[in-house]
């Protein structure tokens, strides 16, 4: 007999499963992931030494609860609506954005985002987002996915003679596990709550 080695993520047990209702609610997750990623990159949390923005916490979140193949649709989506000039980035303003703020600073990380959502997306297929303890090394390697391409870009553009970890990295360590950890409980946290519903 065959057997599967996915498990449904999160997206793909709620709501429509099949034919034309499952392509409309498909699309709505689309929008509403690319809504609330432009949302989340523009909540500031004043923390030390830097403001906790909630931007990687959306994108890993994301990321598992929609699989891969959805969630590469909404980050994609979401990078297309930031390069159209939408104001969507956590650092990007009405004069600055566009694919020239894309290609600055905080190009890296960006794609990072990219990889991080199919990373989570791919851990959740495999049933990792069922247990916190999982969960939150997934969502580490996620993490990693974004801090490497982020700071090879930030050595590129500005050469690694400079503290290119004091910009890019150590800051912003204390409130990325923070949020690590809160997206770690989120998910495994609605899995027990659909199982108890259903139970």
């Amino acid at each position: 007999m065959a057997t599967t080695m996915n498990k449904a993520v999160l997206a793909e047990v709620l709501g429509p499963s099949a034919g034309t209702a499952l392509r409309v609610k498909q699309a709505v997750l689309v929008l509403v992931g690319i809504t609330l990623l432009a949302v989340a990159a523009k909540i500031s949390i004043p923390m030390i030494p830097v403001p906790i923005t909630m931007g990687t916490f959306a994108v890993l979140t994301i990321g598992a609860a929609y699989g891969p193949r959805l969630g590469l649709v909404t980050i994609l989506g979401y990078m297309i609506v930031g390069a159209a000039g939408f104001d969507v980035f956590a650092g990007s303003t009405a004069e600055a954005n566009g694919l020239t703020y894309m290609m600055g600073s905080t190009g890296g990380y960006l794609v990072g985002y990219v990889l991080a959502t199919l990373a989570l997306g791919f851990a959740a297929s495999k049933g990792l987002d069922r247990s916190v303890i999982d969960m939150a090394a997934a969502m580490l390697v996620g993490n990693a996915l974004i801090y490497v391409p982020g700071l090879l870009w930030l050595g590129t553009l500005y050469g690694w003679d400079q503290p290119i970890l004091q910009w890019g990295f150590t800051p912003f360590l204390v409130g990325d596990v923070l949020k690590l950890a809160l997206a770690a409980l989120l998910v495994p946290a609605i899995w027990k709550m659909i199982g108890n519903a259903r139970g």
